[in-house]
């Protein structure tokens, strides 16, 4: 009965403190102040005539007690809690309000307001000092963790110093170099790390490591091609695509290779001129190594009458370059008949040759030179492109009268064919004026500029 009293009694409160707000405006909802403010028990129907003021007694102890709330004041009335007066900022007027909310009370009118004035600037000031001075006590710990990250920073330094060392532990200078930045850092974030646990700023260690990861996304993102050249001349220097003066054809680009170091791949085109190609370049694209293999093969294509037997001339096309002496007989020569046109044959002829004793230009050269005037003196024709020319009968006549005998007087004479040297037609030894300016060039630079390592195989 007691309870059911106590439970009518509130519902009686409820409806008595809503009726006027409902005669007033029938159609809006009562207020409900913050939930933070409110108490989690329920409400009593009676309460004890000096409970409210032993809360205000207790609440002005407290708070007179704490230099930032002594100008707090206090009234308790219905145990509903009001704060009135200054504090220095938000925080002072949010712990006050949470004090008052953990005494058994209905509810906190929180109306005080940050003093702005004078006198709260001096206090400002008088805690900045008090700052001050505990930061001169930690001066004498603050010097120790420097001169213990100092220290841990020197030792990485002086590890990573060892460059002979590590020279020869790893494949080559500039992956040395590499593994001696990385104790580098380590070691001096080790050092960072010790200094800031012994000086109990933990956290801000790790807002200074979550900022300097940002940035560094923010910077990867920046310096993409510079980063992806960095790495492409890790890889590069590891899987030794090539070696030093080897004829390679990178992309559409030919040339020597003089060196490669940690930026670029050096060249010289076969023109004499130096080519500086950015490593990622050479890393993603298609190399094509001419030196690797020794044995290559050249090709070129001569066209015969139409008229002509194809098969004789493939026959004495083959043997005429497997006469020639610079050419390989295993494999042998070959000859195919790549295309039949209006007025001749094409037939390709192919032959291999040793580019350790025989130039490729020189012989390609050659052998067009050879086979040609082997089936020229076999009765073969080599007929130029004939083009057939029809005069509509409609159209005027045209005075071709003295256009023959004119063009007799206008004929020039034939000069008489040159006559290649004996010594020059037979020779084909390779070319190395490109290999001496190589080799010249390499000798000129230090070693460790260069990352190709000859010891090492290639990929």
């Amino acid at each position: 009965m007691q309870a059911l009293g106590r439970i009518l009694g509130i519902f009686a409160l409820a409806l008595a403190s809503a009726g006027p707000a409902m005669a007033i405006l029938p159609s809006a909802p009562p207020e409900t102040a913050p939930a933070s403010a409110e108490p989690a028990q329920p409400l009593e129907a009676e309460r004890d005539a000096g409970a409210d003021d032993r809360i205000a007694t207790r609440l002005r102890e407290i708070f007179a007690e704490i230099p930032s709330l002594s100008a707090v004041e206090v009234n308790v009335a219905e145990s509903v809690v009001t704060l009135s007066g200054t504090a220095p900022d938000e925080a002072a007027i949010t712990r006050a309000e949470n004090i008052a909310a953990r005494f058994d009370i209905a509810t906190v009118e929180n109306t005080i307001e940050r003093d702005v004035s004078v006198g709260s600037s001096v206090g400002a000031i008088e805690t900045l000092g008090e700052r001050f001075a505990g930061f001169a006590k930690m001066l004498p710990l603050i010097g120790v963790a420097l001169l213990v990250a100092l220290a841990i920073g020197a030792i990485g330094y002086l590890i990573a110093g060892f460059g002979k060392f590590w020279r020869k532990v790893t494949p080559n200078p500039f992956l040395a170099e590499l593994v001696a930045s990385a104790i580098r850092f380590v070691f001096v974030v080790v050092g960072l790390v010790i200094a800031l646990d012994m000086l109990g700023a933990g956290a801000l260690l790790g807002a200074v490591l979550g900022g300097a990861g940002v940035i560094g996304i923010a910077l990867g993102f920046a310096m993409r091609d510079t980063i992806e050249n960095y790495v492409a001349s890790l890889m590069l220097s590891l899987r030794q695509p090539f070696r030093a003066n080897d004829l390679v054809l990178i992309g559409d680009l030919e040339g020597r290779i003089i060196r490669l170091t940690s930026r670029a791949t050096i060249m010289m085109t076969l023109d004499g001129n130096h080519l500086r190609i950015p490593n990622s370049t050479v890393f993603k694209a298609v190399i094509l190594n001419y030196t690797t293999n020794p044995h290559r093969r050249f090709d070129f294509e001569l066209g015969i009458d139409a008229d002509d037997d194809p098969n004789a001339a493939r026959h004495l096309g083959r043997e005429t370059l497997k006469s020639l002496g610079y050419v390989l007989s295993d494999p042998a020569p070959e000859a195919r008949v790549t295309n039949v046109g209006d007025s001749n044959i094409v037939i390709q002829f192919l032959g291999w040759i040793d580019q350790t004793e025989a130039d490729w230009y020189k012989a390609r050269s050659r052998s067009i030179a050879a086979v040609k005037r082997a089936l020229e003196k076999a009765g073969f024709g080599l007929p130029e492109p004939i083009y057939r020319l029809r005069f509509d009968e409609r159209t005027m006549p045209l005075p071709f009268e003295n256009i023959e005998g004119k063009a007799q007087l206008a004929k020039p004479k034939k000069a008489p064919a040159a006559v290649e040297p004996a010594a020059e037609a037979h020779d084909v030894s390779p070319e190395d004026e490109i290999t001496k300016m190589v080799e010249a060039e390499r000798a000129a630079e230090p070693v460790e500029n260069d990352l190709l390592d000859p010891d090492r195989p290639t990929e």
